[in-house]
C-alpha cells in the first residue's frame, strides 16, 4: 500500500524548539489574555510583513468579524463567491448584504472590471480574496475605494508571505486579514491577525477581542472573546523563524509540477504574477477539455491514497445554507462556477518530496 499523501501537512517546529518557547509559560502561569509571548508575535510580525499595526485573533473568521464591526459597517459588501465559506458567512453573520462580483479566468480573483456595475448607494466595502496566494490588483481596487469612498478590506488568509515589488500583502487596502489555522502556509495552530496602518483602529479591535475592557472596573464597550492564547503566539514564534525556508521548500515543490503539468492539453495552471514574490500556499490546476474531468482525477489519486482537494467547490453563492436568498445565485458569476466545477488543488507543503510529486504528476498523465 502507497503511503497517504495530503493535501497539505501542518508546518512545525521541533519538539525541543516548542517546550523551550513555551517554558516561560510554566514559569509565569500567564496562559492567555494578551501576554508576553501574544505580545512578542505581534511586534514581530510588525517587523516581519513592514506594517504598523498587527491584532492577533483566535483564528481568521473572527478576524473578518470583528474588522466589520470595529468599521461598523451596515449594507452591502461586493465580494466574491470563490473563497473560503467564513468569508461569505462573516458578511451575512454582522448582518451585511454580500454582492457577488465574479472572477477572472487567469488567477481566479475577483474580476475588478466588474464592480463598479455593482456599487449602489448602499455599498460600504469591497472584500476581495487573494485566491491561493495570487495578489488581487490592489492599485485598481485602491482607486475603486477612494473613488466611492468605501472600505477596502482584503482577505488574504492565503497570502502570507507574499509581497508586490517588496511590500507585503499585509499593507494593502483599509485592513488585511490573515488566517494563521494549521493548514497556512504559517500558522500558530489555530488563529488569525488583522493588520492595517491606522494605530487608532488597534484601541476598537481590542476592544472587541476582549470584551470591551479597558481595566479591573473599566468597561467602556461591549465586546466579545476572541483573544490567541499564549500556547498559540508561541507556535507563531517559533514556526516564524522558519518561515522563508519552508516557503523555499513549496516553491521547489511548485517548480517539479510547474515542469510535469505545463503545456500539457486541456490542463491550466495559474502563471506567476509580474512583481509577486509568492509564498506557493496552493497548487492548483483547472482541468479544461482534459482527457479525464476533475473528478475522474480525484477518483483516481484517492485510489492511490493521495488526497487532493476540489478547492473551491461548490462556490458560496451555491451553498445550501444560501438557497433561495436574492442575490445567491451561481448563474450571475459564470466563470466562478466554470473554474469551481473543474479545478483541483494538488497536495502542496514543506517537504513535500520530488518524487512524490512525480508519482501525483504520473497518476493524472497517464
Amino acid at each position: 500500500m502507497s503511503d497517504v499523501i495530503n493535501v497539505t501537512r501542518s508546518s512545525i517546529p521541533s519538539f525541543e524548539e516548542y517546550c523551550e518557547e513555551i517554558r516561560p509559560i510554566w514559569e509565569s502561569y500567564w496562559l492567555t489574555n494578551m501576554g508576553e509571548k501574544h505580545q512578542s508575535l505581534e511586534a514581530a510580525l510588525e517587523e516581519y510583513m513592514g506594517i504598523e499595526s498587527v491584532c492577533l485573533l483566535t483564528n481568521g473568521h473572527a478576524a473578518l468579524e470583528t474588522i466589520i464591526e470595529a468599521f461598523d459597517l451596515h449594507g452591502e459588501i461586493i465580494t466574491s463567491p470563490y473563497t473560503f465559506a467564513s468569508t461569505t458567512h462573516a458578511i451575512v453573520r454582522c448582518g451585511c448584504t454580500p454582492v457577488f462580483c465574479d472572477i477572472n479566468p487567469v488567477d481566479y480573483n475577483i474580476d475588478v472590471d466588474k464592480i463598479e456595475a455593482l456599487i449602489t448607494e448602499k455599498t460600504v466595502a469591497i472584500m476581495p480574496i487573494h485566491v491561493y496566494g495570487n495578489l488581487c490588483d490592489v492599485e485598481k481596487l485602491a482607486a475603486i475605494g477612494k473613488k466611492y469612498n468605501i472600505k477596502v478590506i482584503y482577505d488574504a488568509a492565503h497570502a502570507f508571505g507574499v509581497t508586490k515589488d517588496g511590500v507585503s500583502s499585509a499593507c494593502f487596502g483599509d485592513a488585511t486579514m490573515f488566517s494563521f489555522h494549521a493548514t497556512k502556509v504559517f500558522n500558530t495552530i489555530e488563529g488569525g491577525a488583522l493588520c492595517f496602518h491606522d494605530h487608532a483602529l488597534t484601541q476598537r479591535v481590542n476592544d472587541l477581542k476582549n470584551f470591551g475592557i479597558h481595566s479591573a472596573e473599566e468597561v467602556p464597550f461591549v465586546g466579545g472573546n476572541a483573544k490567541m492564547n499564549e500556547f498559540c503566539a508561541a507556535m507563531g514564534l517559533c514556526n516564524l523563524r522558519h518561515i522563508d525556508g519552508w516557503i523555499e521548500e513549496r516553491r521547489l515543490a511548485y517548480l517539479r509540477y510547474v515542469e510535469r503539468l505545463s503545456n500539457v492539453p486541456g490542463i491550466r495552471l495559474c502563471p506567476p504574477q509580474k512583481g509577486v514574490k509568492a509564498n506557493y500556499a496552493y497548487f492548483p490546476v483547472v482541468f479544461d477539455g482534459y482527457k479525464y474531468n476533475r473528478d475522474e482525477i480525484f477518483d483516481m489519486l484517492a485510489r492511490e491514497n493521495i488526497n487532493a482537494r476540489k478547492y473551491f467547490y461548490p462556490i458560496t453563492n451555491a451553498f445550501e445554507c444560501y438557497r433561495g436568498r436574492p442575490g445567491f445565485d451561481p448563474a450571475d458569476t459564470p466563470v466562478a462556477a466554470f473554474v469551481a466545477d473543474r479545478v483541483l488543488t494538488l497536495p502542496m507543503f514543506a517537504g513535500l518530496r520530488t518524487e512524490d510529486v512525480d508519482r501525483i504528476c504520473d497518476i493524472i498523465l497517464k
